[in-house]
């Protein structure tokens, strides 16, 4: 090879040797620092959570872009989000067992970013501080909710309330409130409002609102 790229060729006169010296290495560039990485890019949209799908997994956008279209660059190790051209998001890709969503606290509305810390664990515990009927009105509340954390304010809400109360009246009020299906803090509210907890109870069998699966009409105020 080396014999051949020396060699002057007759209907140009130089070598390939020359012509690569003179004409291709001045025009060379160096390599890239970082391996070429294949990707995929999709089109999705960001719901009203902030956030967009990909593959089963759920990746935050600055909360403006709400209900906007943005291009995702997928590859292997990371997702990444423009929105006209401009890079908005960056998370690392999410497989398997992983958390579903991928949330930078930057994104958030500064209402929820109060909220990042908090997690069903943490209120289960304030409400098993009272007592156990607290704890089980909490862990009702956030079981009647798709998500948790869309539970997180009545559970605030109903602690609030809770501050001015005795521990054994807060217990009684939890009693009442999951008992007829009151979960939400409004509705709490009234209970103790009205004393609507320390009225006699209703025997097993005198009326069909006794029943667990009825929710009574304080869950609808």
């Amino acid at each position: 090879m080396t014999q051949m790229n020396t060699r002057v060729m007759r209907k140009l006169g130089v070598s390939r040797a020359d012509l690569l010296e003179s004409l291709d290495r001045p025009a060379l560039r160096a390599l890239p620092e970082t391996d070429y990485e294949y990707a995929e890019w999709k089109l999705v949209r960001a719901g009203l959570d902030y956030h967009v799908e990909i593959e089963g997994f759920y990746y935050s956008v600055p909360h403006a872009l709400i209900r906007k279209q943005v291009d995702a660059r997928i590859t292997t190790g990371t997702i990444e989000l423009f929105h006209r051209g401009q890079r908005v998001a960056a998370h690392q890709r999410r497989y398997g067992s992983a958390p579903r969503h991928g949330t930078d606290a930057d994104h958030m509305p500064r209402a929820h970013r109060h909220y990042a810390e908090w997690s069903p664990e943490r209120f289960q515990r304030w409400g098993a501080e009272m007592g156990p009927e607290t704890e089980g009105l909490i862990i009702a509340i956030l079981s009647r909710r798709p998500h948790p954390e869309q539970g997180f304010r009545t559970c605030m809400g109903v602690l609030r309330l809770y501050k001015a109360l005795a521990r054994p009246r807060a217990e009684s009020v939890s009693a009442y409130a999951v008992a007829v299906g009151a979960l939400n803090s409004k509705s709490v509210a009234s209970i103790i409002a009205h004393n609507l907890d320390l009225a006699a109870p209703t025997q097993e069998g005198d009326s069909v609102d006794s029943h667990a699966n009825v929710r009574g009409p304080l869950y609808f105020h």
